[in-house]
């Protein structure tokens, strides 16, 4: 058994945690984000964290592997923000191919190290795909309700140039997450959909969105049902829910999500809710005991961390796993 659509049909699958609250607690300087290669840069690149798998990559392999010792089967790149729509606010498009290829080599290479470590615990590499910093179906500016930052073919042609990149980094799956803006994720599912017709071997899909408030809805005004419809068209190997809100308050709406499809369902909760300094105070405990209480009664096929969420957390989160796959 090697593919990892095998694997959720066998066990509940440990997903990462945060990039970059991780990252953020390095409290790296200008110089760190430029290094040798931006040493000139005309823009400021701090707090641009795509970058570092370029020029400071032993520190994402750092995360990498933190993350694979507490026990995730899954790690992400670090590529959430890393297309051409984001990257213009640094003056970086060019870069972006470059960015996605070294991140997807980089994760998979530590992820193959893992496996070859724990024979009967194979490691999987997912391309984390962002939602960009535009949304297609909303205006930013509310004099204007029919202006649009962002058109469906700009999106459609930035997905592909990210999809490529990490196809050909080597990732197992690509894990479109933290979607606000249902038309945006469909341009990235459209662009995977086109590339998968010309591959021999489809890559699969994960697919994550992100409920804003208690109305159970994305940012742009969909409930779950509608999510689940407007998107499905395209085969997906998971839905779910991630980032926004904590495990505690994200729960129900993954229940409602696994009550509504047979699709494997995923789950990567915030580390709680952010204190007034935007940090995140809830303890790997707390945060595993809430997700055992879930898994208790909920179908839920890959679990993990999103904002706030450490190595601790996922440990703690994989114990809980362990405990639930050996039922």
């Amino acid at each position: 058994m090697s593919d990892i659509q095998d694997y959720i049909k066998e066990k509940i699958l440990v997903l990462d945690g945060a990039t970059g609250t991780n990252l953020q607690t390095l409290n790296l300087e200008e110089p760190d984000f430029r290094g040798e290669v931006f040493k000139n840069w005309e823009k400021p690149l701090k707090g641009n964290f795509d970058i570092l798998s370029i020029t400071l990559p032993q520190v994402i392999a750092e995360l990498h592997e933190a993350f694979l010792k507490a026990g995730a089967d899954i790690i992400e790149t670090n590529t959430f923000s890393a297309n051409v729509i984001s990257m213009a606010d640094y003056d970086l498009e060019d870069y972006v191919y470059e960015m996605n290829l070294k991140a997807a080599q980089l994760a998979r290479t530590l992820a193959d190290k893992y496996s070859a470590l724990t024979p009967d615990k194979k490691r999987f590499v997912a391309g984390s795909i962002g939602p960009t910093n535009k949304m297609a179906s909303m205006s930013p500016d509310v004099n204007n309700p029919a202006f649009r930052s962002v058109g469906f073919d700009e999106l459609l042609a930035a997905y592909k140039t990210q999809v490529l990149a990490l196809i050909e980094g080597g990732v197992d799956v690509l894990l479109i997450e933290t979607v606000f803006d249902t038309l945006n994720a469909k341009a990235a599912l459209f662009a995977i959909d086109e590339i998968n017709e010309h591959r021999a071997k489809k890559i699969p899909i994960m697919l994550s969105g992100t409920i804003t408030d208690a109305s159970g809805r994305t940012l742009s005004g969909q409930t779950l049902e509608a999510f689940l419809v407007s998107t499905t068209h395209i085969p997906l190997m998971s839905i779910g829910l991630n980032c926004a809100l904590g495990a505690k308050q994200l729960s129900p709406y993954v229940a409602e999500l696994a009550e509504k499809t047979n699709l494997p369902i995923s789950f990567h909760p915030n580390a709680g809710l952010p204190n007034s300094l935007g940090h995140y105070d809830q303890t790997a405990e707390e945060m595993a005991q809430q997700i055992d209480t879930f898994l208790s009664h909920s179908r839920v096929n890959i679990v993990g961390g999103c904002c706030g969420t450490s190595p601790e957390h996922i440990a703690a989160i994989a114990k809980v796993v362990e405990k639930h796959n050996s039922k």
